[in-house]
């Protein structure tokens, strides 16, 4: 498979990625919309449907959706990112390029669905929560630990059961990241995305919001190293068990 179909494959999966799980967002946050207020547990099942949708759409690529994903499969040891794909520099690099493409040009769109709500929405706060996460208590170092663990689990699950994204399958990825919404989300907004943050907070800082605020550029590397971290450690953590478990057994 040539680099520039993984590409395409990532902008348009991660695209829909963000423009369904952003767009869930904006229902519940933004007022006047039909879904207003619809609450936390509306936000995870919508977000599930959207990596459900975004699986489908790059399954050719493997599916990765995600810079974490890519990473903890690069730090795992397999030869391949998807069937016909080596892992090397410049795979890993197109995989990166096309998620954080995607997931900016999904949230455009959605802002795009939804702009005359983010015109009467007062609240600055409400509308940067549409496109990024953010805490609900401010602090560094636990921030952290939540977006590393709460992606330590999306990955690790992908590579024990699945290898990939499709290979574990659009479904039980769905339903993997509902589960770590209502389990671990709380206290961040589980981004468990580099390029799901990242993306959608350029888009803020660039399309023209009425009263939009700040992008709150000093907490965005947070949900950028945590689950880079998190991917990481996952793929090292499944390429040893499989070893300790061989060595036990015998």
């Amino acid at each position: 498979m040539s680099l520039g179909i993984v590409f395409l494959s990532e902008v348009f999966g991660t695209a829909m990625l963000t423009l369904l799980g952003c767009g869930v967002v904006a229902n519940v946050a933004l007022k006047g919309t039909k879904g207003n207020n619809g609450g936390f547990l509306m936000v995870t099942w919508g977000w599930g449907i959207a990596v459900f949708s975004g699986v489908y759409v790059a399954a050719k690529s493997g599916a990765h959706l995600n810079p974490a994903v890519t990473f903890g499969l690069l730090l795992n040891g397999k030869k391949e990112y998807a069937p016909g794909v080596a892992v090397d520099f410049g795979s890993t690099l197109t995989y990166f390029g096309g998620e954080l493409l995607g997931a900016f040009l999904g949230a455009v769109v959605m802002w795009l669905a939804h702009k005359q709500h983010f015109d009467v929405e007062p609240e600055p706060a409400s509308k940067l929560g549409v496109f990024s996460t953010g805490p609900a208590i401010r602090s560094t170092p636990w921030n952290l630990v939540t977006e590393i663990i709460g992606t330590f689990v999306l990955v690790f699950v992908i590579l024990t059961f699945g290898g990939t994204p499709s290979g574990l399958g659009p479904l039980a990825v769905a339903l993997l990241v509902v589960g770590i919404g209502v389990s671990l989300g709380g206290p961040t907004g589980y981004a468990i995305n580099p390029a799901r943050d990242l993306g959608p907070r350029i888009a803020h800082a660039l399309l023209p919001i009425k009263g939009k605020g700040s992008s709150d550029w000093s907490y965005s590397w947070i949900p950028v190293v945590g689950p880079l971290v998190g991917g990481g450690l996952a793929g090292i953590v499944a390429a040893v068990v499989p070893i300790i478990a061989t060595a036990a057994a015998s």
